[in-house]
C-alpha cells in the first residue's frame, strides 16, 4: 500500500496571501503546501481522503485519473470545498461515487452541497454535476472501502470531532489536539503514523504543535512518523533538521510505502 500526500498545509495554505516571511518566499518546493489531502493506493484501487480547494491541481500533479471512494475527516472548508472536482469521476464512472463520513459531517455535506448529494437534483440536459452518495461511518466500527479495511478513529478538534483511521500498519490523524485513550490504544503497533503539527511553541486550542506531535509519536512508537497540516511558521528544511530520528515533515507529492 502507498500513501500519497497531495496537500500538507493548513487552512491558509503556503504561501499565505500577502505574506513575505521566509517560508512564503522560500524557493524550496517542499515549502509550497496546498490544503491537506492524501490518497491510499494499492494495485489499481484509490481512496481519497478529503477534497480541499486545490483538489483539481493536486490530482493533476499526481497524475491521478480515477478514484474509487472518498473519506471525509470532517466538514471544515479546507477539507471539503473542492468537492465539485469529484464531478469528473462520477461522469466518467457512470454512477454515484461512494463518500464516507461520520453522521455530523454527512449532514453538513448534504446541507451545504445539496446539488451533489440529493439524488432528486438532476442536471439540466447537456450539463453535468458531481454524483455522490454518502455512507455514514461509526467511530471504532471497522469498515471496508474500496477493499481497504479501515477503523474510524475519532479525535477532538475544538467542538468538532474528526475521524482519523487505522488501515493495517498505517495510522492517520489530522486536525487533532489530543488522542482519546481508545484512539491511542487503537494506534499502537502501527508502522507508519501521520499526525498534524501546526507550528513550534505557542499551544493552539485545536491542533497539535510540533512538540506535542513529537511526544505522541514517541509514545506510540511507530517506525516512521510524518507531520502534516503544517503552517508557514515552519520551513521544511529547518523542521527536518530539528526533528528526532524516525519523525519527518511531509510535503506535497511525498509517497510513502506502507
Amino acid at each position: 500500500m502507498k500513501l500519497r500526500f497531495l496537500g500538507t498545509g493548513t487552512s491558509f495554505g503556503v504561501p499565505v496571501i500577502g505574506c513575505d516571511c521566509g517560508t512564503c518566499r522560500s524557493e524550496d518546493p517542499r515549502d509550497r503546501r496546498t490544503r491537506h489531502s492524501v490518497v491510499l493506493e494499492e494495485d489499481d484501487r484509490r481512496l481519497l481522503v478529503d477534497t480541499p480547494p486545490e483538489l483539481r491541481l493536486q490530482l493533476v500533479a499526481a497524475d491521478i485519473s480515477r478514484i474509487d471512494a472518498v473519506w471525509y475527516t470532517h466538514y471544515h472548508a479546507d477539507h471539503i470545498h473542492g468537492v465539485d472536482d469529484l464531478r469528473v469521476f462520477s461522469v466518467r464512472g457512470g454512477g454515484a461515487l461512494p463518500v464516507h463520513a461520520d453522521a455530523r459531517c454527512a449532514r453538513q455535506l448534504a446541507a451545504n452541497f445539496r446539488y451533489i448529494f440529493d439524488p432528486e437534483v438532476r442536471p439540466l440536459r447537456g450539463t453535468t454535476k458531481p454524483d455522490a452518495r454518502i455512507h455514514t461511518l461509526t467511530p471504532y466500527e471497522e469498515v471496508e472501502i474500496a477493499e481497504f479495511r479501515l477503523l474510524p478513529l475519532p479525535v477532538p478538534h475544538g467542538p468538532v470531532e474528526v475521524l482519523g483511521f487505522r488501515c493495517g500498519d498505517l495510522g492517520y490523524v489530522t486536525d487533532a489536539k489530543v488522542l482519546p485513550d481508545r484512539t491511542r490504544e487503537a494506534l499502537r503497533g502501527v508502522r507508519v503514523l501521520v499526525l498534524n503539527a501546526l507550528w513550534y511553541g505557542k499551544p493552539h486550542p485545536t491542533h497539535f504543535t510540533v512538540e506535542e506531535a513529537v511526544e505522541v509519536a514517541r509514545e506510540l512508537g511507530a517506525e516512521e512518523t510524518y507531520l502534516t497540516h503544517l503552517s508557514h511558521r515552519v520551513r521544511h528544511a529547518d523542521l527536518a533538521a530539528r526533528l528526532p530520528a524516525g519523525i519527518a515533515p511531509a510535503y506535497d507529492g511525498l509517497v510513502v510505502e506502507v
